[in-house]
């Protein structure tokens, strides 16, 4: 696929993959699903969305993310009435964010990447990163995230999966200016396995995700 996300994370399909498939499954139904210049971490368009306004995100040293004008997440999820899940939920949406805007800042070294992910969803965030700018590509467009579940193990340890559109996001090259049209098939949705821990500071890192692309269970 040429399109934002061409392997879309694909080096990260964990030997934890499993677990996290069999961890989410047996998840809480619940309900769960950055604008331009001005996103301090996961804004979005949807009046059910449950990610953290500016004032949230701006509180205990957690860092800004800014995104390009021509770039957009949305996240669409409601609150699960849980502190403890909701909290998990907002932040895996940084973890989004803070990847994205790595890449638009075309550096693994923002402060977002480390704060909002750890071990190997860093490390292989990092080559992820790294992969658009040695192409030269950024992306354009905007990108839904859905059909939200969320499961917890202890206080410290969560699991999310969710989806992704990416029907309406293409990739850009830095150089050219040049957008790459590419058709939307059952390849522009992905469905993803994340693994959280709270840390010392209160921010759920992102340490583990998975994915699977063309993934019937998010296709429309």
């Amino acid at each position: 696929m040429n399109r934002r996300r061409p392997t879309l994370l694909a080096a990260l399909t964990l030997t934890a993959a499993a677990a996290l498939t069999l961890s989410a499954c047996g998840s809480d139904d619940d309900g769960a699903a950055k604008d331009s210049d001005k996103i301090a971490g996961a804004d979005t368009g949807s009046e059910t969305s449950a990610a953290p306004s500016p004032s949230e995100t701006d509180t205990a040293g957690r860092p800004k993310i800014t995104f390009p004008s021509d770039a957009k997440n949305v996240f669409e999820y409601e609150k699960t009435g849980n502190a403890t899940k909701d909290a998990a939920l907002a932040d895996s949406t940084l973890s989004v964010n803070s990847v994205d805007e790595a890449i638009f800042e075309g550096s693994t070294d923002t402060k977002a990447l480390g704060f909002y992910n750890a071990e190997s969803a860093l490390s292989d965030s990092i080559t992820y990163v790294s992969g658009y700018i040695n192409k030269n590509h950024t992306w354009v467009g905007e990108t839904r995230y859905f059909d939200y579940k969320v499961a917890l193990s202890g206080e410290l340890e969560a699991y999310v999966t969710y989806c992704s559109d990416e029907s309406k996001s293409f990739i850009k090259d830095k150089k050219t200016g040049k957008v790459k049209d590419t058709p939307t098939t059952a390849d522009s949705y992905v469905l993803y396995h994340a693994k959280l821990a709270k840390n010392a500071e209160g921010v759920w890192q992102t340490t583990d995700i998975a994915s699977t692309r063309g993934s019937k269970e998010c296709q429309p």
